[in-house]
């Protein structure tokens, strides 16, 4: 045997030791996914689950997913986190800030990877973004400035808007940081902020209602508590006459009037990748965090017409989804 095809087999050889050896071992590899609700995050996780299937990982054949899911319960993550360990999984896929603090508390051995993260950095999930370190990394969807850009797009459909509501969740940093950027860019467009703090689901029915008459618009800032109250959400605010913008398409695919931000579809599929990686002997201190690389616009043509708006011509033909 030559000595460059003995190196390339040697090679392979070690690039697979998770996958391979618990296969040699007659023990399928094990992917445990965190999360708060099944629903909510049903769409993206069924995209992440085709990748794994294009790249070979069939579920219940060559490999094996352990689903887990809060429901809305933020306490039983720790205990979840705690479960998914003694399982032993191969790797741990934590959806939402909360779920990778809990795991990453949990284990500090066990390869974790996030799909989604706002801030990982500044949350102190990982030291940068180039070199993790620890046994986590993932996709951020942070992307700044993006904050003004979705307040001229809704002006385009509200075009008398001068008062919007903007609500959020007070104990996610990060949304605050959005928040940020959105009263930032307010003075330049003439707009004046009200601000809708939610602590918990109870908040959401009042607080939306006493919107009527007040705010012209609402802009949603996304978090996993807003993800998994969603549905209420939209469908208050179509009650209270509120168009809404969000950050990203599954809100607008649940009654949302428009989004405009990072595909989580495209986050989901390349976390994909990462498992992948982590399968065949990658370490997650060695692969670096990437950012976003697709951007889209959906408008959701049903809530419009419910709410009398007229969506532009423009917008339309910019948008990457018309809901109809």
């Amino acid at each position: 045997m030559r000595r460059r095809e003995f190196i390339t087999i040697l090679g392979g050889a070690a690039a697979w030791p998770l996958a391979a050896r618990a296969q040699q071992a007659g023990k399928l590899p094990t992917i445990g996914i965190l999360g708060s609700a099944s629903v909510a995050w049903s769409k993206l996780v069924a995209a992440l689950v085709q990748r794994l299937r294009e790249l070979g990982y069939v579920e219940n054949r060559t490999v094996t997913i352990e689903y887990r899911w809060t429901e809305g319960r933020n306490e039983r993550y720790g205990e979840i986190a705690a479960e998914l360990v003694r399982l032993k999984v191969d790797v741990i896929v934590a959806l939402g800030t909360p779920a990778i603090v809990a795991a990453k508390q949990a284990t500090s051995v066990i390869p974790i990877v996030f799909p989604l993260a706002s801030d990982p950095v500044g949350d102190g999930l990982v030291a940068s973004l180039a070199r993790p370190r620890g046994n986590i990394t993932g996709l951020s969807n942070e992307q700044r400035d993006l904050g003004g850009k979705r307040l001229e797009i809704l002006r385009e459909i509200v075009p008398n808007l001068t008062r919007l509501a903007v609500l959020a969740n007070p104990r996610n940093p990060t949304a605050m940081l959005n928040v940020g950027e959105v009263q930032a860019a307010a003075p330049r467009l003439g707009l004046e902020i009200i601000m809708v703090e939610l602590g918990n689901a109870d908040d959401i029915a009042p607080a939306i209602e006493q919107l009527k008459g007040r705010a012209q618009a609402l802009y949603v800032v996304g978090d996993p508590f807003v993800l998994d109250n969603q549905i209420q959400i939209n469908t208050l605010a179509l009650v209270a006459r509120q168009p809404t913008m969000h950050n990203a398409r599954g809100y607008v695919e649940t009654g949302g009037l428009l989004s405009y931000g990072p595909s989580f579809f495209d986050l989901f599929r390349r976390a994909g990748d990462y498992v992948d990686k982590i399968l065949k002997g990658a370490k997650p201190a060695d692969i670096p965090v990437e950012l976003p690389i697709k951007l889209e616009l959906v408008i959701n043509l049903k809530t419009a017409r419910a709410l009398g708006l007229a969506v532009p011509d423009r917008l339309l033909a910019l948008a990457d989804e018309v809901i109809e």
